[in-house]
């Protein structure tokens, strides 16, 4: 690439840094959530070249319907900042505005140049070829997870967003081109990866870089993770360890923030963009690169984008964005002469597809791991994120009705939990954190859903820490029991009991009398009268109180915990 492809970061000089937070304190101030932090750090940093802010309107259009900016320059994906119809009603063309972090620290001013309600079911039907959330989960968090109204402008950067881990490897383009330049790289084969990486991918990688004459840049996504989370830790680990089975002066290691919206081809071209603003001659694209059903180097169940459809965009607008398409081949290991293989070449049928799907399932049920699968410095990093089962924390996410037998299935479960002396537990049950944790929320369906999920959060900061929650809340929606179950699994175990006990049967035992004034209209918000139950769409275990006594149903969840391998 030429060198005036690499521009320096829109951060500005320190003397007119002290001039932008002397004028920031007379604005209004947007404090940025985690996914705008990420494309402001690559605006800033010019990972998002030649982008100079959040786009406009025009150019926003230009790039949903055509895939260029206005210039005629190759961008697949719109970069905006989203805000509330609030915040919308108080901007002006030409206002500055702060932009901060989640703390309120100064990072950037903004320049409006734009502000406007965009069609966001287009937008999803041009980007992603659907605006159906349920069958997409880039179209949900865009549909759901975003404000309704855009902002476009130009930024001055005061401050790249604060990091505090792994500082010298959260390298900026200036710095990895210069960086390949000390080295002597003028091929350089860019490596985005989210996943663990094992011995067939050194080898997949190796020859990668071998045909197209090439050293690597390895950039692994830092994603929308919680930062304090064991696995990311590990996996930037995994990588150094990765990286280490290389020649030396063949591979570098990089972190990159990117919000990723799992846009498929589209995506595939802005990953392919930000490695060439990052020095990258050539980037590897898998076959279902940034599909939102994609596998963990293994086969899916099903994808949403045709196969090798994202490598085809790739390659069919390289002359345009200058830099060369590679196509990503699986390997495997044939256990008969002891050698990687691609995939299609291997010698015989007995050959082993790894997947890092198979690994993680291999760490978490306590097998041993051979070495010509994960190098053994390597599956010591691993077991500091993925732990037998029988190690991990779990939580068990009781939802019935009021007078299901929740409760008391709850409690029967701490005292067994207790006598066994594994774990530390705790109960979580639903009128407790309704005085304790929710005594402000009304039975809105908003403060329910909002009531379960900090359940769900505090029950998710148990599991992380190896203990037992026990939750048992009516929760009567399931989309907020879907947010706990994606929160929890990340961190151990997540058992969800919908108790089925009859509606009848609950009213006969009515111990708190809501039942009864419900019927007779005393009261409102009270689940199964007034108020509807949802039940869950795919529990572990269905209980139904009526027809067992508590003392079974929690032997009925002990035994299926112990069928998991979660207690011994």
């Amino acid at each position: 690439m030429k060198s005036e492809d690499y521009s320096e970061s829109l951060v500005v000089h320190f003397r007119r840094a002290e001039v932008l937070r002397q004028q920031a304190l007379d604005l209004l101030a947007i404090d940025l959530n985690e996914r705008q932090l990420f494309d402001l750090e690559l605006l800033l940093n010019r990972g998002f070249y030649p982008l100079t802010g959040f786009m406009d309107q025009a150019v926003y259009e230009s790039v949903v319907q055509r895939m260029c900016l206005s210039d005629g320059s190759v961008w697949p994906l719109p970069i905006c900042l989203d805000v509330t119809e609030e915040t919308a009603r108080r901007l002006v063309p030409g206002q500055a505005v702060a932009l901060n972090d989640q703390e309120g620290f100064l990072l950037a001013l903004l320049t409006v140049s734009d502000i406007w309600t965009p069609d966001r079911r287009e937008e999803a039907r041009r980007v992603f070829g659907t605006d159906d959330p349920a069958v997409h989960p880039g179209v949900r968090q865009l549909l759901e997870g975003t404000n309704p109204c855009y902002v476009g402008g130009t930024v001055e950067g005061v401050s790249l967003p604060i990091h505090y881990d792994f500082l010298q490897l959260r390298l900026t383009p200036s710095e990895t081109v210069r960086r390949f330049t000390m080295s002597g790289w003028r091929r350089v084969l860019g490596f985005h990866t989210e996943h663990y990486l094992h011995c067939a991918h050194r080898e997949m990688v190796f020859d990668a870089a071998r045909r197209v004459g090439a050293a690597v840049f390895l950039q692994p996504v830092v994603g929308l993770d919680h930062p304090g989370d064991v696995d990311f830790y590990t996996h930037i680990r995994c990588y150094q360890v990765f990286t280490s089975k290389f020649p030396p002066n063949m591979i570098m290691l990089g972190l990159s923030p990117f919000a990723s919206r799992r846009a498929g081809p589209r995506e595939a071209l802005l990953q392919a963009i930000m490695r060439r603003n990052f020095g990258c001659t050539h980037f590897m694209v898998a076959e279902d690169h940034a599909d939102p059903f994609a596998r963990s180097n293994g086969e899916p169940t099903r994808l949403f984008y045709e196969k090798g459809a994202a490598q085809e965009l790739v390659a069919q607008y390289a002359a345009r964005t200058g830099i060369e398409m590679v196509p990503q081949q699986d390997y495997c290991f044939d256990e008969e002469s002891g050698r990687y293989y691609p995939v299609q070449e291997a010698p015989s049928e007995a050959a082993r597809v790894i997947t890092s799907t198979e690994l993680q399932q291999r760490m978490t049920g306590g097998e041993t791991i051979p070495p010509w699968f994960v190098w053994p410095d390597m599956v010591t990093e691993l077991q500091r994120a993925f732990p037998p089962r029988s190690k991990q924390g779990f939580t068990i996410f009781l939802t019935g009705l009021s007078g299901s037998g929740k409760s008391t299935i709850a409690k029967v479960l701490l005292v067994k939990f207790m006598e066994l002396r594994e774990r530390p537990v705790t109960l979580l049950d639903g009128d407790i954190v309704r005085k304790n944790l929710s005594s402000e929320l009304s039975y809105s369906r908003e403060h329910r859903n909002l009531n379960v999920t900090r359940i769900g959060f505090v029950a998710s900061e148990i599991t992380k820490n190896g203990g037992i929650a026990i939750c048992a809340p009516i929760a009567p929606y399931e989309e907020s029991r879907q947010a706990n179950r994606a929160l929890i699994s990340r961190y151990g175990g997540y058992v969800e009991v919908h108790v089925s006990t009859p509606l009848e049967v609950c009213e006969q035992r009515d111990r708190k009398g809501l039942y009864a004034k419900a019927r007779a209209g005393k009261i409102q918000g009270v689940t199964g009268i007034t108020d509807p139950y949802i039940p869950p769409s795919q529990p572990e275990l269905c209980i139904d109180t009526s027809t067992i006594t508590p003392l079974e149903a929690a032997q009925e969840i002990i035994l299926h915990l112990q069928q998991q391998g979660y207690l011994a």
